[in-house]
């Protein structure tokens, strides 16, 4: 799949097994440590630790029903990703993101609209859902402008899995959001 908006001459791909090592630095530059305090998204204030690894991606890479598309500039650099997998007639939307620098350019925005673009278009899901950080109420917002609303659902944060970070603070917990398609 290739989504090109010609303004920007951003693109879209499908990742393969040769693209994780760059997935990798990516999400860990969007999320972790202070690279990651040069963007809005960072977790680093309740988080330390990885946030995603090699093995992790390849399994979400070669999953079935499972995508990770990549962003990507018209000199191939690596700006954006996001995963996506088939849950039945929904789409389960994660590992959203953008190269510190860049957020707030447009290329989040349009790395979701292509996400469900193809949700809806390639599997015939009726709503994409995700999940979120509660605490994260910026990132929460942004997503409430996008379309998504709170499901009132939650879940645990996974405490005691170094593959999912180490907190620092004990009030963490996942939020469903949710949008038609």
């Amino acid at each position: 799949m290739t989504d090109v908006d010609a303004s920007v001459a951003w693109t879209v791909r499908r990742a393969v097994a040769a693209d994780i090592p760059a997935i990798v630095e990516l999400v860990e530059s969007a999320y972790r440590g202070d690279v990651s305090r040069k963007g809005w998204t960072t977790e680093a204030d309740f988080l330390d630790g990885q946030r995603i690894d090699v093995a992790g991606v390849l399994e979400i890479i070669e999953k079935p029903g499972s995508v990770v598309f990549l962003g990507e500039n018209s000199q191939g650099e690596l700006l954006a990703c996001c995963h996506i997998e088939q849950q039945g007639d929904a789409c389960y939307f994660g590992m959203f993101s953008v190269r510190p620098g860049l957020q707030g350019s447009g290329i989040g925005r349009f790395m979701l609209g292509a996400a469900e673009n193809f949700a809806r278009a390639e599997w015939k899901c009726i709503k994409m859902q995700m999940t979120v950080i509660s605490i994260r109420s910026e990132l929460i917002a942004w997503y409430e402008r996008r379309g998504y609303h709170h499901t009132g659902r939650f879940k645990p944060f996974p405490y005691g899995d170094a593959r999912f970070g180490i907190p620092k603070r004990d009030d963490l917990k996942f939020e469903l959001l949710e949008k038609k398609l």
